[in-house]
């Protein structure tokens, strides 16, 4: 890629919820990136992009990007459209982020991270989660040996949704990537694995509560990690009382927060990065960190998902690494279909030898 302090131009598959409340505001508020085109074939989204990004090209179709020969496309369309909407992209020689999860499959995944290596085009997924504020907090306090010891990484997202709102995520098939395995598990296992690293056995549970839905609306997954540490991950859209999102034991002591990262909710509220306060969580959402009876409220670290695309950019100038692997993504994978055959044959999965050595 050029290293001219021009700005990238940018391409935007999908404006939807990812499209739409994540990546358009993260792009159009990162220096040195400028988002130069969106795809939609929704007239009404067409003319929401229109009023709110005046300066970018709004196509029908992700073939009318390729012409444009842009320095990235985001891809942030449907699960089942990841892999090949991210190859042709690489193919008209741009470099490409994927919204999570990467693919449907491992091998699939795999295939595309070959494929970006033959071409020499850099790819990255989108685990905005990374930067949540305490999540960042967690990490913070494991580096730093607060806990001691980490035995047990307890992590939720948790929602009182009782009520189907309809479309392909609750109502597609597997192939379609669809549920809450894919949906939120696939942040839920990439942080458990960027905390402590790759895991060799996945017990999981996936049911299906809600009636009329079609994909696992209530899941739970229990990972061992190499490094012994284990990790009980949650995802439900039928919890009618909300659990901690972190409660972390260690040999020292032990973190507890409730109530999620508060960047999704100012995007969605029409805030961006730019906004005075952005990603700040206020003193009286802030966890506690100690042991039983003695516990003290531990400030938590701001959220910064401008990181991500700031990462992008300056990898796109030859600058450093993409801010996430997309061999990163595989692993996530891989863990999501061991959980997937762990739910339907109710046991545990353990991971091969040479998979937990691939992902070291």
């Amino acid at each position: 890629m050029s290293t001219s302090r021009a700005p990238l131009r940018v391409g935007l598959i999908g404006f939807g919820t990812a499209g739409r409340f994540f990546h358009a505001p993260l792009l159009s508020s990162t220096p040195g990136l400028r988002l130069a085109a969106i795809v939609t074939s929704d007239p009404a989204r067409r003319d929401d992009i229109l009023a709110t990004y005046p300066d970018v090209q709004v196509v029908a179709k992700a073939e009318e990007l390729w012409p444009l020969e842009l320095d990235l496309v985001v891809v942030a369309s449907p699960n089942k459209t990841h892999v090949p909407l991210a190859t042709a992209a690489l193919d008209a020689g741009s470099a490409v982020v994927v919204d999570k999860p990467l693919a449907i499959t491992s091998a699939d995944g795999r295939a595309l991270v070959e494929a970006a290596q033959a071409r020499g085009r850099q790819l990255s997924v989108f685990q905005n989660r990374r930067w949540d504020g305490d999540f960042r907090t967690v990490a913070r306090l494991v580096a730093d040996g607060r806990l001691g010891e980490v035995q047990r990484f307890e992590s939720r997202f948790e929602r009182w949704r009782p009520k189907l709102k309809g479309g392909w995520r609750e109502l597609g098939g597997r192939s379609e990537g669809s549920g809450l395995l894919y949906d939120l598990g696939s942040h839920l296992v990439d942080q458990a694995l960027t905390l402590f690293g790759p895991a060799v056995s996945v017990y999981a549970q996936a049911d299906v509560r809600r009636e009329g839905a079609q994909a696992d609306d209530d899941t739970f997954i229990a990972l061992t990690h190499a490094s012994g540490v284990r990790s009980h991950l949650w995802a439900s859209a039928t919890a009618a009382s909300l659990g901690p999102r972190f409660r972390v034991l260690g040999s020292q002591g032990a973190y507890v927060t409730y109530g999620l990262d508060g960047q999704e909710d100012e995007l969605r509220a029409g805030r961006t990065p730019r906004d005075e306060g952005f990603g700040v969580t206020p003193p009286e959402r802030y966890g506690k960190l100690g042991a039983e009876g003695a516990f003290e409220t531990c400030p938590t670290l701001d959220g910064r998902y401008t990181d991500y695309y700031a990462g992008i950019e300056s990898a796109l100038r030859g600058e450093g690494p993409v801010p996430v692997n997309p061999n990163d993504a595989v692993a996530a994978l891989e863990v999501i279909e061991a959980a997937r055959i762990s739910a339907d044959e109710a046991r545990v999965v353990k991971l091969s030898e040479d998979q937990v050595v691939k992902l070291s």
